[in-house]
């Protein structure tokens, strides 16, 4: 084996540990593969010799690339922060697929993505890198250009966002499955009433049907209800699956994904809900593991 199959033979056995913090770092598929290819270009044109721990000089990178993928799409940004719901993982109901257990870990739900969306780049950075990977923060500093005092603090602002804005779900899956199965089995038998039963009573409710609609987003039982109640019609076509490690739904339509939901069970109800509907964001989604 030659130098440069050795070299890829290391990347191979840290990419999935590198597409993890990139996803987490740009809540986007497909950025975070692109994240992991400019790592590893930059990694075939280092000398390698001096690299002591490639495992965390590769997150270093990723986390370095990302940070300017953020900064750019801030920069460029036509639309508020968070108006955008992030990808969403889509695994088998039973969760069989290595890969996708693999990418996310320690299951990081799409409600704690979209907190994740309105810190700043350098926040977020800091917030994933030490709370999710473990990272010191005298290897984060200069990654963002601050002393490890400065990464510190950083990380303790994102965290006090995170921890006042996203949910804590049930731990139990079969729980969180059941309501679920509530939600829909309501949905099919146009029961208003039982609906709002397996709602908390301050439940939201997001749904991003891609950029040409504004990001819709509904809050309280009654009216996501109600808005349930609407499409209720495509109910009988949603299939179990795991979004984001958690439970959610896939609605297939003729062959035809037209929605992934994912819901938030906290104290045995709902407490958040997102659906992506943009066409085009779930036909780049790998879908074929649900297919019967």
């Amino acid at each position: 084996m030659d130098g440069n199959d050795w070299l890829a033979e290391q990347f191979e056995g840290h990419r999935a540990h590198l597409r993890a913090v990139a996803y987490r770092m740009l809540g986007s598929l497909g950025e975070a593969e692109d994240a992991v290819q400019e790592a590893w270009l930059r990694l075939s044109r280092t000398d390698t010799a001096a690299v002591e721990n490639l495992g965390g000089w590769l997150t270093t990178v990723v986390g370095r690339v990302c940070l300017d993928m953020l900064r750019s799409r801030r920069a460029r940004r036509e639309e508020p922060v968070g108006e955008r719901l992030p990808d969403p993982v889509v695994s088998p109901a039973d969760g069989t697929d290595p890969e996708q257990q693999a990418l996310l870990a320690d299951s990081v739900g799409l409600a704690l993505l979209v907190v994740l969306e309105t810190l700043a780049p350098a926040e977020r950075l800091a917030f994933v890198l030490h709370d999710m990977f473990g990272l010191p923060f005298d290897e984060i500093a200069p990654i963002v250009d601050r002393t490890p005092a400065a990464a510190r603090q950083l990380a303790s602002r994102a965290r006090r966002r995170v921890q006042g804005a996203s949910p804590v779900p049930d731990r139990d899956p079969a729980r969180r499955r059941q309501v679920v199965d509530a939600f829909l089995a309501a949905s099919r038998g146009g029961d208003f009433e039982a609906l709002v039963a397996v709602l908390h009573p301050e439940v939201v409710l997001r749904a991003d049907d891609g950029p040409a609609a504004p990001l819709v987003v509904v809050r309280g039982a009654e009216a996501v209800a109600s808005q349930a109640f609407r499409f209720r019609h495509l109910a009988p076509f949603a299939r179990p699956a795991l979004v984001n490690g958690g439970a959610g739904t896939v609605t297939v339509v003729e062959g035809r994904p037209v929605s992934v939901m994912d819901f938030i069970v906290a104290d045995g109800l709902i407490v958040a809900i997102d659906i992506l509907a943009d066409p085009d964001r779930l036909a780049r989604l790998d879908l074929a593991l649900l297919e019967d």
